[in-house]
């Protein structure tokens, strides 16, 4: 496994939400006034062609697979025997599974890969989850909100049947947040140690006709 030397300076990074272009950003998710942080990057010209070449010629794809942290390229290599041209995408899972698994001091973790044409969480919600890494290598990124002034009793049912915007979870003046494709995020969940109630809130975007995404998500496996 490759040793990462993520660091733990938070001096001027606003509330909620930490961003660099560089993964060293993702050790902030242990700050308990961050539950997103986000590395931005822009994906290499080969992945992109990769990605778009995968997602044509196979546009129903839907992997779920356990990623071992001693056999990690040889596990995603078995979960993506659908593409065998796609080495670069393979490889970049490969290193995202490897920084997840070395900054939570997981032994597994389970991996989605998916095309999708809809959105497929398409109200604001939060994870069950301790933490979720995220990224679209494809398409429209997730939204998320800040937790400054949310009125998390809207979430759920508490909508009653209104939309996000109209329910009274967040104000006319509240910003949604995109990611950007290519982006990875870390979205703390409500079960992180002390985080109940300060869980990312988030949603999938809303698609156009024809539009598609490539979703890859990491999560803790017990």
């Amino acid at each position: 496994m490759t040793v990462y030397a993520f660091e733990h300076d938070t001096d001027n990074l606003p509330t909620t939400v930490a961003t660099a272009l560089s993964p060293v950003v993702f050790s902030h998710i242990y700050k308990p006034e961050h539950n997103i942080a986000i590395w931005q990057r822009s994906l290499a010209e080969q992945l992109q062609k990769e990605v778009a070449e995968s997602i044509a010629t196979n546009p129903d794809l839907s992997i779920n697979a356990v990623i071992n942290e001693d056999s990690i390229r040889t596990d995603i290599d078995k979960a993506l025997e659908k593409l065998p041209s796609a080495q670069e995408l393979k490889a970049d899972l490969a290193k995202l599974v490897d920084m997840f698994c070395y900054l939570f001091e997981l032994k597994r973790t389970g991996l989605r890969l998916r095309v999708l044409e809809r959105a497929m969480c398409p109200r604001f919600h939060v994870d069950r989850v301790p933490c979720r890494l995220v990224s679209t290598y494809y398409g429209s990124g997730s939204q998320w909100l800040q937790n400054a002034g949310l009125d998390r009793t809207k979430l759920g049912a508490g909508h009653q049947g209104l939309s996000d915007e109209e329910s009274g979870l967040m104000t006319a003046n509240t910003k949604i947040h995109s990611l950007n494709e290519g982006d990875v995020a870390l979205l703390k969940g409500e079960t992180w140690q002390d985080n109940e109630g300060k869980g990312l809130v988030h949603r999938s975007p809303v698609l156009a006709a024809g539009e598609k995404r490539l979703l890859v998500t990491l999560d803790f496996i017990a």
